[in-house]
């Protein structure tokens, strides 16, 4: 059969053929981009050093409009927008304290500006002013085996670029045994007081930094309802509201001095 479509109409067919399959092509691309974002907010790393007074990361990234207002407003270029690869909720700002650590700014210029409080003043502010000390980004916790101080080396680079000195991160002094003439200087890191700068871990001597800053969730354990600080009034305050039951044994009709004397009782119960 004779072919009567015209040369010119079958040059834009050819043309729009190829049209078509870019734009297919580009919106696959664009198609697994958009994937490829979705599947960073959710598998967010939970390793993330978030800015100061930054809500808990569940809230942060719900709240969070990826604006980098707080990036711009940093003076020290410690703050990044989190980009495609970084394996990392898309546009959102985080920190490395190993390249650029917080410089704890007394009035905390990247929290302000945030327009939708996921950096929220509240939880840096004492008596109606900004408090940076107050800021909790996370704790630092010390690798013994790496840090040189428990190896008898004297280093103190941590304790001394501890911008709260001597409350964050204090010296313990203990006999080195193994040469039984000198002494150790141990870091100790304060969890409470400690704000997760990071600029112990800029300052770290080694390698890699034998003290690095970790997010609360990961540094912190969690002691539970069952274990109350009995010195602590407002720890005290969590019995409120507790139930209790209690429940009964065989053994526990015995008086606790038999069933420690009779072994043998003791193993029948």
């Amino acid at each position: 059969m004779s072919n009567n479509i015209p040369k010119k109409d079958q040059k834009m067919n050819r043309r729009e053929f190829f049209l078509n399959g870019a734009r297919a092509l580009g919106l696959t691309a664009l198609g697994g981009l958009v994937w490829s974002a979705y599947v960073d907010e959710v598998s967010a790393s939970s390793l993330l050093l978030r800015p100061p007074a930054a809500l808990n990361e569940k809230d942060f990234l719900k709240t969070c409009i990826k604006c980098g207002m707080c990036v711009e407003a940093c003076p020290y270029d410690t703050l990044q927008l989190a980009k495609p690869g970084d394996n990392m909720p898309l546009g959102t700002p985080y920190f490395i304290p190993r390249d650029i650590p917080c410089y704890m700014c007394p009035d905390i210029p990247c929290v302000p500006v945030c327009p939708t409080d996921a950096l929220n003043e509240k939880l840096v502010t004492t008596n109606n002013k900004l408090d940076i000390n107050k800021a909790s980004m996370g704790v630092a916790v010390i690798d013994d085996n790496s840090c040189i101080a428990f190896w008898g080396i004297q280093c103190d680079a941590c304790y001394r670029a501890c911008p709260l000195l001597g409350e964050a991160i204090t010296i313990e002094y203990t006999k080195n045994e193994r040469t039984g003439k000198h002494a150790f200087l141990k870091p100790v890191v304060h969890a409470d007081v400690c704000t997760g700068c990071g600029l112990c871990e800029k300052a770290c001597v080694t390698q890699k930094a034998a003290i690095f800053v970790l997010p609360n969730e990961v540094a912190k354990g969690k002691a539970g309802d069952y274990y109350i600080k009995g010195w602590d009034k407002n720890d005290e305050k969590r019995l409120e509201k507790a139930t209790s039951e209690t429940t009964t044994t065989k053994i526990s009709e015995r008086k606790a001095v038999d069933s420690l004397n009779d072994i043998g009782g003791l193993l029948d119960d």
